[in-house]
């Protein structure tokens, strides 16, 4: 499984249904609205990397209100909470 963090500078007449259109996105688990220079940040959990670039390049991307990206991919959690066991339900090959 692969989690990114999704920064993205959004119009800002659009940060709410920008981030509601979001969570309708396959592998889209949480988007928060932020402050200082990210106007959202997207957490996406997806099987790999390929599943990731569908995400951005060809969903995420595609919704208009999006001006600007940065994708940061976690290589490693730490947490009070099992996140691999919450978030790998379904996720099985």
């Amino acid at each position: 499984m692969v989690t990114a963090i999704i920064l993205l500078n959004v119009k800002r007449d659009r940060i709410n249904e920008t981030a509601e259109s979001l969570l309708e996105l396959e592998g889209v688990s949480e988007v928060y609205s932020v402050a200082g220079e990210w106007d959202l940040a997207v957490i996406a959990r997806v099987a790999g990397n390929e599943a990731l670039a569908e995400l951005v390049t060809n969903h995420m991307l595609k919704l208009s209100g999006i001006v600007k990206s940065t994708t940061l991919i976690a290589f490693r959690a730490y947490s009070k909470h099992d996140i691999e066991r919450m978030f790998s339900i379904g996720m099985e090959e």
